[in-house]
């Protein structure tokens, strides 16, 4: 099977919580090297289980997990059946989403995605559910109000539709404010070792060429939630600065960069500049703008990280297969839309 990498910012949804527990449906259509129906589902950014329409079972992908079917042996096949008839949802969904966008015949690959968050420190529950179509929003769960919001006028007769059905709505309130949080701290628990430590970042300074920006990037460190800024004469940049996104590291941690551009300015004024990396659990790491620590491409070296961050990381944004959750919103690469008739089985989810 093809590896999917998800590029995923997963403080972006539950922005105002610690801990997450998310899952992403992929179905597709007219693809011979991609399965048609993909469930993935992490916990604080780490993959926990993994279903595919190819196998049609699920797969644990954690050692902690095993805990979780000792202490529920029945989880395996509900979930499996779960899974199974979201698989057949969404197939015959996808016809119906095809005439709907007059896309009948045209490949194309869909999403879901959905999840809740727990803030370990005040208690703050959040939740969130959405589905794109074709790369673009397409319609999400206010869970504030309890009512569906159309993104696009194709999904209005939808909206209507699944608003009207009150108890689906409360069914849903109920799973991502209780059930889904309740499952989040069980999963916390078992995998407290992996799910609850910290891993210092390693940091490096790197430079394609002479002209180009300055790239402060951090790799290794665990959870995701870091903030990388540059500063000058102690006050934060925001301006020259080119934020990157968080990206996963093969190993289960994180890494991200952060490029300063400084094409203005002469390198006597260097000195004035640092990079701060912070991370909740240690002490903030900066880093000076010394020409004597920034790695290049024509021999220099550094700070003594990995020889091949910087490829490393070159080759991750190169390949990814992304969805990617911006800052305010989310944007899959596509989700097919439910049915009109075909109301979302909120029991489903409430297996998970």
């Amino acid at each position: 099977l093809s590896t999917v990498i998800y590029r995923i910012n997963l403080s972006v949804c539950l922005s105002t919580v610690l801990h997450s527990k998310q899952y992403f449906y992929t179905a597709s259509s007219g693809l011979t090297t991609f399965p048609e129906f993909v469930v993935v589902g992490m916990v604080d950014g780490v993959q926990i289980n993994y279903y595919d329409s190819n196998t049609q079972r699920v797969v644990l992908k954690q050692d902690w997990m095993e805990q979780v079917t000792r202490e529920d042996p029945d989880y395996m096949e509900r979930n499996t059946g779960s899974y199974l008839g979201d698989q057949q949802s969404f197939k015959a969904n996808i016809g119906i989403a095809k005439q709907r966008f007059n896309q009948t015949g045209a490949k194309f690959i869909s999403t879901k995605v959905y999840g809740c968050g727990w803030d370990d420190e005040d208690g703050t529950t959040d939740g969130y559910e959405q589905h794109g179509y074709d790369g673009e929003d397409f319609i999400s769960l206010d869970l504030k109000i309890l009512t569906w919001v159309a993104a696009v006028p194709q999904a209005v007769s939808i909206k209507q539709r699944w608003d009207q059905n009150k108890a689906e709505l409360l069914c849903l309130k109920n799973y991502y404010t209780q059930e889904c949080v309740d499952w989040l701290k069980k999963y916390l628990s078992y995998g407290k070792s992996t799910l609850q430590r910290t891993d210092r970042p390693r940091v490096s300074l790197l430079q394609r060429s002479p002209s180009s920006p300055v790239v402060c990037h951090a790799t290794g460190f665990y959870p995701d939630r870091v903030v990388v800024f540059w500063r000058r004469d102690g006050q934060e940049l925001h301006e020259q600065v080119d934020p990157g996104e968080v990206l996963p590291n093969h190993d289960g941690t994180f890494q991200v960069s952060v490029d300063l551009n400084l094409t203005a300015v002469p390198q006597e004024d260097w000195g004035r500049y640092e990079c701060v990396v912070q991370l909740k659990g240690i002490e903030d790491i900066s880093t000076p703008l010394d020409p004597a620590l920034i790695r290049t491409n024509w021999g220099k070296t550094g700070l003594g990280s990995d020889q091949n961050s910087y490829t490393d990381a070159v080759l991750i944004m190169k390949s990814c297969v992304s969805i990617q959750i911006s800052r305010n919103s989310v944007s899959t690469n596509s989700t097919v839309p439910k049915a009109d008739f075909c109301l979302h089985l909120c029991h489903g989810q409430n297996s998970k």
